[in-house]
């Protein structure tokens, strides 16, 4: 076994940490008798050897020795080994990447750069050898079985025979999750080569319907409109929620519950091994997992099919399988982050799912609704009721990442009134509260008011250490949104008292709740003056704002903020001077000269803050209006702030800005959505757009003439300031500096970071 391994040299070779000199042993590691050493070696390949998927010299050294084990039947968990090689070699160059030594934006120059041409040779390599899989579909081991048919699809170079051989052990496959894994090959060798299509999407018609298991009907209807979208049937709600009751009721095995003996103690912490763990975890239980994934492939073929979408997610939800409503609530979220639509009546059927003695179903439906903001409405009922139900009803109880702590998150991201009461036990309670409920006061609107007293005890008890940051900012944010002016002396403590360590951070924090405060922060006019002269344009405009919030006097920060508009400035520091100027407005309009420049910068962000800012400055639609329906259809991220803007200019805007709203009204798929990646605030950002929308729209065609540039005194609101915005602009990641995407927040607007949308 493992003949030659000794001929290479490894240590010339090299992978994610350095010299492959480490690979002998890993190689010999997974054909050991010890499951625990096996488990370590598969784990060190896919950390170093096939590090993240990328593909080194060493990987490529690997995959002669690899087959050798793949076919080796007296080394165990080879089905690991399999999916190994199946990644290695299945990966799919897209033709537009361009230069092979340089893909996905990568050059020669960067620490980590892994040539494309590697990826070329190690599908060829296992192309050459992927005789070896044919033999694993009818192993007597039914992981090596369950892995096989996708390793075929992907990589034997010969498609025709394999798909032969795929549909003829379809006939004596006895297991069931490896029976689903020949349908799914089959449907990847239709994606994957045209001259097969046709008779492939054919047989797995005429699967869908004739075969005796409602499960593998399933299958082949998933993998049917995932191949040719166009043979959907009209009723595939009533078709498939047919097959979703055939598969519950069918008799089966109870399944395994878990909390068995088991190895597992001896095994040592590897990511491989809490992959298994979490897993079997999500399966235990369960007499039908497998229906997760099939439902998934078929979401994802209806794609735009969002009203065929809600009506089998309710079908689900009305299950009484336990197993088939937690699947429902788990698709629900990529649904509603990807697409707009109606779905009041799933988010009600969810909530009840609050109250399912399944421990797992009602953290996903918590989950699920946390991430909903206003769209949680419906559920807001039983979000309370569970709040209300929690055994002793102790403050504490609702304090960490509990269930019911997501729960009051979910009910005051909502805006109901019942959270502040739950809200204030939270904060008259020993522990720590979790920083996205101090976030979410602000929804909560004047209801929230009462909260000031305990918000500013709180902020009395933050140490002024080096983590004073983490702890003052929720809070800073949480008394802005009450305007809880009494707290001052709390807050003017913690701006005195910052230590070195993120202390501009700290700074601006407190400025943007000074400026939340108004006229009742005079006190801490000596302060906001020192800071308009700081070396940060983040803390020097905060400080501007908060300065002419609490005494209207234009004359002593526009020039300051003019300064940072100057030949110099970063894009960053222009566009926090610009925001300022914009929330100042007419009593700002001396700046206008100073602005316009903004209007060609090749910073997209730049571009659209000054274009707002002399708008609300100045009124001068004619200049700024072209600059921000462009931006409009350059950067979708962009369009909450522009849409706030045009519904500020109303009529003004007509009626050349109609239709890209109107367009964005009718569009279904939201504006930030992101396949494969989320944010905890898109659907709440995407639901924004859309009431701007409509309030631009509403005053394009109601209002008279405009009069004036903004309103003076008080300023837009947060333009470009809400919570955790996605993709571009020159703030942090989700929201500027504060954690778990929710940002420091604009005065009087929603918690965004400085300088756009992050």
């Amino acid at each position: 076994m493992l003949t030659g391994i000794e001929e290479v040299d490894w240590a010339s070779l090299g992978h994610a940490y350095g010299p492959a000199d480490d690979v002998p042993a890993l190689l010999r590691g997974l054909a050991s008798a010890d499951p625990a050493e096996r488990e370590t070696a598969l784990d060190g390949m896919y950390g170093a050897v096939h590090h993240q998927g990328d593909v080194y010299d060493s990987t490529l050294a690997c995959i002669p020795f690899l087959l050798e084990l793949v076919a080796d039947p007296g080394v165990q968990d080879r089905g690991g080994i399999v999916e190994l090689l199946t990644s290695i070699g299945g990966i799919e160059l897209d033709d537009e990447d361009g230069d092979l030594d340089c893909p996905a934006g990568s050059c020669p120059d960067d620490a980590d750069f892994v040539p494309a041409a590697n990826f070329a040779m190690a599908a060829a390599a296992i192309a050459a050898g992927a005789d070896v899989f044919l033999c694993l579909v009818d192993d007597a081991d039914p992981e090596v079985r369950l892995a096989a048919p996708v390793a075929l699809a992907s990589l034997h170079p010969d498609p025709a025979r394999v798909l032969r051989l795929l549909r003829e052990r379809l006939t004596v496959e006895p297991d069931t999750e490896a029976r689903l894994a020949l349908v799914a090959a089959v449907g990847r060798i239709a994606l994957r080569h045209a001259a097969l299509r046709a008779e492939t999407v054919d047989w797995l018609g005429w699967l869908a319907r004739a075969a005796q298991d409602p499960g593998l009907r399933l299958a082949a209807l998933a993998q049917l409109a995932r191949c040719a979208p166009g043979r959907i049937p009209d009723d595939i709600v009533r078709w498939v929620t047919g097959l979703l009751e055939e598969i519950r009721t069918v008799p089966r095995p109870e399944p395994d519950a878990g909390g068995g003996e088991s190895g597992a103690a001896r095994f040592p912490v590897t990511l491989v091994g809490q992959v298994r763990e979490l897993l079997e975890e999500h399966a235990a239980g369960r007499r039908t997992p497998w229906t997760e994934e099939l439902l998934r492939t078929l979401h994802g073929a209806l794609d735009d099919r969002v009203d065929d979408r809600i009506a089998l997610i309710l079908a689900q939800l009305r299950s009484p399988d336990p197993g088939q409503r937690s699947d429902a609530v788990w698709l629900c979220g990529g649904l509603t982050r990807l697409w707009r639509g109606r779905y009041e009546e799933v988010v009600r059927l969810v909530g009840a799912q609050l109250a399912d003695p399944d421990a797992r179903l009602r953290e996903a439906a918590t989950s699920f609704l946390e991430r909903l903001f206003e769209l949680a409405g419906p559920a807001a009922d039983a979000l309370a009721g569970v709040l209300a139900e929690g055994p002793g009803g102790g403050p504490s109880e609702l304090t960490g990442r509990t269930g019911r702590d997501g729960a009051l998150l979910a009910l005051a991201r909502s805006g109901d009134a019942r959270a502040v009461p739950l809200l204030a036990r939270v904060l008259e309670g020993p522990g720590e509260v979790r920083r996205e409920l101090l976030y979410a006061v602000e929804g909560l609107g004047p209801s929230a008011a009462g909260l000031a007293p305990l918000l500013r005890r709180r902020l009395a008890a933050v140490e002024l250490d080096e983590e004073v940051y983490d702890r003052a900012a929720p809070l800073l944010y949480a008394l802005a949104a009450v305007r809880g002016a009494q707290a001052l002396p709390e807050v003017l403590r913690v701006l005195r008292g910052a230590p070195e360590h993120r202390r501009e951070w700290v700074r601006e924090a407190v400025a943007r709740t000074l400026a939340a405060f108004g006229p009742a922060a005079r006190e801490a006019v000596p302060e906001l003056r020192e800071l308009l002269g700081a070396d940060s344009a983040a803390v020097a405009t905060a400080a501007a704002r908060a300065l002419w919030a609490v005494e209207g006097d234009a004359d002593a920060v526009v020039p300051v903020l003019v300064r940072w508009l100057r030949p110099g400035s970063s894009g960053a520091e222009r566009c926090a001077a610009a925001q300022a100027l914009g929330a100042i407005g007419p009593a700002a309009a001396g700046a206008a000269r100073a602005l316009r420049p903004g209007l060609t910068s090749r910073d997209l962000w730049e571009r659209v803050r000054c274009a707002a800012a002399l708008w609300r400055v100045a009124g001068e639609t004619e200049r700024t209006l072209p600059v921000l329906l462009a931006a409009w259809e350059e950067n979708r991220h962009a369009r909450v702030d522009i849409a706030e803007c045009l519904a500020e200019m109303g009529p003004a805007a007509a009626p050349v800005a109609e239709l890209p709203i109107l367009a964005e009204l009718t569009r279904r798929r939201r504006h930030n959505a992101r396949e494969g990646a989320s944010g905890s605030h898109d659907v709440h950002q995407d639901e924004k757009l859309l009431t701007l929308c409509r309030a631009a729209l509403a005053r394009m065609e109601r209002c008279g003439p405009r009069q004036g540039g903004g309103a003076a005194g008080g300023g837009h609101g947060s333009a470009g300031g809400d919570h955790g915005s996605t993709d571009g602009g020159h703030g942090a990641a989700d929201g500027g500096h504060g954690a778990a995407g929710e940002g420091h927040g604009a005065a009087g607007g929603g918690p965004g970071s400085t300088g756009g949308l992050a």
